[in-house]
């Protein structure tokens, strides 16, 4: 096998994971007419046409602010804005209502293709729309009258829904209508950040002109909480991008949203490298705090073995003592929920075989499924790269796929180091599975 096909085969393994962990997920990707007017924008929409190949559910938002910009040029309309958004008089609706058009016309078309020896070939992809976004007028804003410029009053959820169950993608405008009759121009981020609420998306993506957020030495940052993207608001040296999407991130990730991606639009492939690589290429919001997820402390031991004991007796974890807990509980990390503790995990060095135990992996019943598994798996990865270590390794009895899914691989009891093969409980039987990091 040439170096190519190993390169090739080694990358589709290592995004296997993500394929599982993706199927019948819901994703809202949000792009500007800009995307759409570029020339690539057929490489973007045979990605769109993999994912929903892949069983990844849809929901596309476009804008169209450089076609509605020609549109009032050939009119000689002059363009108006006002607190970064389009002040819409009744000329200037014409013009927004037929450059949507136009783009959504280019936008359902691309989707349509279904041509032999392309990307495209075989794909049968229906594509929805409709009133799905009920809208009211903004209003007088510091004395000016924004006329027919609205924002979000209420997503249909279950129209959308329906839709997605059917296998449809469904396409949003940033255009929405008043209970009166009356259409109103939204901006693309509120539509695309109120909606991934209201359908409860597990993924918000934007996509932007810059590669995501870079701080002020210049550093691309490739994962943030809420909590240190609103730090980051506060500096004067974000693109102007970053200040547009990054609030609608933060927005989306405290009202539900597992998570929210910002990638640039002038990478080839650039949602597929975010999505199916561990690292990305651009900045993933996530909705747990940093004051949420911190070392365990003595005072935490009566927390956790109220988390833990429920799966102590169900054969899922080893049991521990109160004492050994307390001798143990700087191994442990925990996250916390209105001050309670809602998961925990543990991670037990061998320094030997520069190799680490991950251990004692829980999360409340209350809090399954909503992305926490992972925070804690991230966090005892990341402490023990900090530490120099190159391996981790579980023993599961009734978690083999949660792991499998998420980069291990089945391993021996010979494989562990030394001290722990001496450790290993024979009765239990638990199977070993281990991850390079």
């Amino acid at each position: 096998m040439n170096a190519a096909s190993v390169t090739f085969v080694q990358w589709f393994r290592s995004a296997a994971p993500y394929i599982h962990a993706f199927r019948g997920k819901t994703f809202v990707v949000a792009f500007g007419g800009e995307v759409v007017a570029e020339d690539d924008f057929i490489d973007f929409v045979h990605d769109l046409n993999l994912l929903n190949s892949l069983g990844v559910r849809l929901v596309l938002v476009h804008g169209a602010r450089p076609q509605i910009e020609e549109a009032l040029k050939l009119r000689s309309i002059e363009s108006r804005y006002a607190h970064g958004l389009r002040v819409t008089d009744r000329e200037s609706l014409a013009c927004v209502l037929e450059a949507s058009g136009r783009v959504r016309n280019r936008i359902e078309a691309l989707l349509s293709m279904g041509v032999a020896n392309s990307p495209m070939a075989g794909a049968s992809i229906r594509v929805a729309g409709g009133n799905y976004v009920t809208a009211k007028p903004l209003g007088v804003i510091e004395g000016v009258d924004m006329q027919q410029t609205g924002e979000v009053r209420k997503i249909d959820a279950a129209g959308i829904q329906m839709r997605l169950d059917q296998g449809e993608i469904v396409l949003l405008s940033a255009l929405g209508f008043s209970p009166t009759g009356e259409t109103f121009n939204l901006s693309l981020e509120d539509v695309a950040t109120q909606a991934s609420v209201s359908i409860k998306a597990q993924k918000l993506v934007f996509v932007m002109d810059t590669d995501g957020v870079v701080d002020s030495e210049g550093v691309l940052q490739s994962e943030l909480s809420t909590e240190e993207a609103d730090k980051l608001l506060t500096q004067d040296q974000l693109s102007a991008d970053a200040h547009l999407y990054l609030p609608c991130a933060v927005a989306a990730c405290r009202h539900g949203v597992a998570r929210a991606h910002l990638i640039s639009r002038h990478r080839d492939g650039s949602i597929l490298m975010e999505l199916f690589t561990r690292d990305g290429i651009g900045t993933m919001v996530t909705g747990l705090r940093l004051s949420n997820l911190r070392p365990a402390k003595i005072d935490d031991v009566g927390g956790l073995l109220a988390l833990i004991q429920p799966l102590e007796e169900q054969g899922i974890l080893v049991r521990r003592s109160r004492e050994l807990l307390e001798m143990e509980i700087e191994r442990f990390h925990i996250l916390e929920h209105d001050h309670a503790i809602i998961g925990c995990a543990a991670l037990y060095r061998f320094p030997r075989e520069r190799a680490a135990e991950l251990a004692g992996l829980a999360v409340h019943p209350d809090f399954r499924n909503q992305g926490y598994g992972e925070d804690l798996l991230r966090a005892i990865e990341n402490q023990a790269r900090k530490l120099g270590l190159k391996k981790l390794f579980v023993l599961t009895t009734r978690a083999a796929h949660w792991f499998l899914e998420r980069g291990f691989k089945p391993a021996s009891v010979e494989q562990l180091p030394k001290e722990k093969r001496g450790l290993y409980n024979w009765q239990r039987r638990s199977q070993v599975y281990e991850k390079t990091l």
